[in-house]
């Protein structure tokens, strides 16, 4: 209730501020709402996925953190391999298709894993899950940065870019909360067994976030890209400084976009990971 009341204190005190912290009309805008909404449901299910994985292969499966860490490999290698061209092709195609793609790819990797939860699971059965889900993820995080920063003028970039980080921490926070309470209702660290009758449905509450990011990514314009491609080109003719004026979008290089796409989506993940701390085999829950 107190957190309530000081969120309606924080909007009522910004909204008539000279000089806001978080402007109020950047909210106006589908491109950076429905963003931002889906990067809070992204890491939501991210989160809450990479605090019960590492501890399934530990406390479920009866590995060690260090070949827990490892065995979760191909599942973040995604990060790595696929954000990049998912930001490339963002740029080609829009943010939404992307976003709601990568989305519902990540729900369905993140279902298949609740479904196959056992103490007897073999890790050859996790890869194809796992696979799915951070394929799943590195496809969405890039296209909801994009639409994002790209909704927002050049003097509100530096905020627009604040808010979608703090939406992704709220996200994670909410996630893990919610997460945990589901596996508390249903299991506990008594033995595999009980841990795996828990794991699945906290995994599957993590999926249905997933599927509310998709949800929310549908509210994005369809031709965002190509309303933004048509505005700095009717601007071109003034010169590069001039563009920048009018759009209110810097020129970068494609080089320079997926280098910061990439960068992002890495920090995001160790982020995450940080926020999300397994405990060892044989530990009591956190």
């Amino acid at each position: 209730m107190a957190g309530c009341v000081l969120v309606g204190a924080f909007v009522a005190w910004e909204r008539r501020a000279p000089a806001p912290m978080l402007p109020a009309h950047l909210f106006r805008s589908r491109s950076f709402s429905a963003g931002n909404a889906a990067i809070f449901f992204t890491f939501a299910s991210l989160s809450g996925a990479v605090f019960f994985c590492a501890q399934l292969m530990q406390t479920g499966l009866g590995y060690g953190p260090l070949d827990a860490g490892l065995r979760l490999l191909p599942w973040t290698a995604t990060f790595m391999t696929v954000a990049p061209l998912a930001g490339a092709m963002a740029d080609r195609i829009g943010e939404r298709p992307l976003m709601v793609s990568g989305l519902l790819l990540q729900a369905a990797g993140l279902a298949w894993l609740a479904l196959i939860a056992k103490p007897d699971l073999t890790y050859t059965s996790l890869l194809a899950p796992l696979i799915v889900a951070g394929v799943g993820v590195s496809m969405a995080s890039p296209a909801a940065q994009n639409s994002v920063l790209a909704s927002a003028s050049l003097e509100a970039v530096g905020k627009a870019a604040g808010v979608n980080s703090m939406m992704r921490e709220l996200g994670g926070v909410f996630g893990i909360a919610v997460v945990v309470a589901t596996f508390a209702g249903a299991g506990g660290y008594a033995s595999a067994q009980v841990f795996t009758d828990g794991f699945g449905p906290a995994i599957g509450v993590a999926a249905g976030l997933s599927a509310i990011g998709a949800i929310a990514g549908l509210a994005l314009p369809g031709r965002a890209r190509r309303q933004r491609t048509s505005l700095r080109a009717s601007c071109r003719p003034l010169g590069p400084t001039a563009v920048a004026e009018c759009t209110g979008v810097m020129p970068r290089t494609r080089g320079a976009k997926r280098f910061e796409q990439r960068e992002s989506i890495e920090l995001s993940f160790i982020a995450a990971l940080q926020s999300s701390p397994a405990p060892a085999c044989g530990a009591d829950p956190p």
